[in-house]
Protein backbone atom coordinates (compact mmCIF):
# COMPACT_ATOMS: atom_id res chain seq x y z
CA UNK A 1 0.00 0.00 0.00
CA UNK A 2 1.31 3.47 -0.88
CA UNK A 3 2.01 6.40 1.33
CA UNK A 4 -0.94 8.46 2.53
CA UNK A 5 0.95 11.57 1.42
CA UNK A 6 0.98 12.48 -2.27
CA UNK A 7 4.38 13.00 -3.80
CA UNK A 8 5.05 16.34 -5.43
CA UNK A 9 6.77 16.44 -8.78
CA UNK A 10 8.16 19.52 -10.48
CA UNK A 11 6.48 20.86 -13.58
CA UNK A 12 9.69 20.10 -15.48
CA UNK A 13 9.59 16.45 -14.38
CA UNK A 14 5.93 16.15 -15.42
CA UNK A 15 6.63 17.79 -18.77
CA UNK A 16 9.59 15.48 -19.42
CA UNK A 17 7.59 12.40 -18.39
CA UNK A 18 4.76 13.29 -20.78
CA UNK A 19 7.26 14.00 -23.57
CA UNK A 20 8.78 10.57 -22.97
CA UNK A 21 5.36 8.93 -23.34
CA UNK A 22 4.64 10.88 -26.52
CA UNK A 23 8.01 10.22 -28.15
CA UNK A 24 8.89 6.70 -27.02
CA UNK A 25 5.99 4.67 -28.39
CA UNK A 26 5.77 2.92 -25.02
CA UNK A 27 2.66 2.72 -22.90
CA UNK A 28 1.96 5.10 -20.05
CA UNK A 29 2.26 2.16 -17.65
CA UNK A 30 5.71 1.22 -18.94
CA UNK A 31 7.03 4.78 -18.70
CA UNK A 32 5.44 5.27 -15.28
CA UNK A 33 7.06 2.11 -13.97
CA UNK A 34 10.45 3.19 -15.38
CA UNK A 35 10.17 6.62 -13.75
CA UNK A 36 8.77 5.34 -10.46
CA UNK A 37 5.51 7.28 -10.65
CA UNK A 38 1.96 6.02 -10.57
CA UNK A 39 0.37 5.25 -13.89
CA UNK A 40 -2.69 7.26 -12.89
CA UNK A 41 -0.56 10.34 -12.22
CA UNK A 42 1.21 10.07 -15.56
CA UNK A 43 -2.13 9.52 -17.36
CA UNK A 44 -3.51 12.66 -15.72
CA UNK A 45 -0.42 14.67 -16.71
CA UNK A 46 -0.70 13.40 -20.29
CA UNK A 47 -4.40 14.25 -20.41
CA UNK A 48 -3.73 17.77 -19.11
CA UNK A 49 -0.96 18.14 -21.70
CA UNK A 50 -3.43 17.26 -24.48
CA UNK A 51 -5.91 19.82 -23.10
CA UNK A 52 -3.19 22.48 -22.88
CA UNK A 53 -2.27 21.78 -26.52
CA UNK A 54 -5.90 22.36 -27.56
CA UNK A 55 -6.71 18.69 -28.07
CA UNK A 56 -9.04 18.25 -25.11
CA UNK A 57 -12.78 17.85 -25.11
CA UNK A 58 -14.99 20.89 -25.11
CA UNK A 59 -15.25 22.44 -21.66
CA UNK A 60 -12.03 20.95 -20.27
CA UNK A 61 -9.91 23.60 -18.58
CA UNK A 62 -6.32 24.32 -19.53
CA UNK A 63 -3.69 24.58 -16.82
CA UNK A 64 -3.79 28.38 -17.09
CA UNK A 65 -7.57 28.37 -16.73
CA UNK A 66 -7.38 26.05 -13.71
CA UNK A 67 -4.82 28.34 -12.06
CA UNK A 68 -7.00 31.38 -12.73
CA UNK A 69 -10.02 29.58 -11.27
CA UNK A 70 -8.02 28.71 -8.12
CA UNK A 71 -6.87 32.34 -7.85
CA UNK A 72 -10.43 33.62 -8.18
CA UNK A 73 -11.70 31.14 -5.58
CA UNK A 74 -8.97 32.25 -3.13
CA UNK A 75 -9.84 35.89 -3.82
CA UNK A 76 -13.54 35.16 -3.33
CA UNK A 77 -12.86 33.42 -0.01
CA UNK A 78 -10.74 36.35 1.18
CA UNK A 79 -13.47 38.80 0.20
CA UNK A 80 -16.05 36.69 2.05
CA UNK A 81 -13.86 36.81 5.19
CA UNK A 82 -13.48 40.59 4.83
CA UNK A 83 -17.24 41.04 4.42
CA UNK A 84 -17.86 38.95 7.53
CA UNK A 85 -15.42 41.06 9.58
CA UNK A 86 -17.05 44.26 8.32
CA UNK A 87 -20.52 42.89 9.08
CA UNK A 88 -19.49 42.07 12.65
CA UNK A 89 -17.89 45.50 13.04
CA UNK A 90 -21.06 47.19 11.79
CA UNK A 91 -23.19 45.23 14.28
CA UNK A 92 -20.75 46.06 17.09
CA UNK A 93 -20.70 49.79 16.34
CA UNK A 94 -24.47 49.90 15.87
CA UNK A 95 -24.87 48.38 19.34
CA UNK A 96 -22.32 50.82 20.78
CA UNK A 97 -24.15 53.82 19.34
CA UNK A 98 -27.42 52.64 20.95
CA UNK A 99 -25.84 52.89 24.41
Amino acid sequence: MGSKYAKRYSEEFKRDAVALVRSSGRTVSEVARELGVSGESLRAWAKQDRIDRGQGASGELTTAEREELRRLRRQNAEQARTIEVLRKAAVFFAQESDR
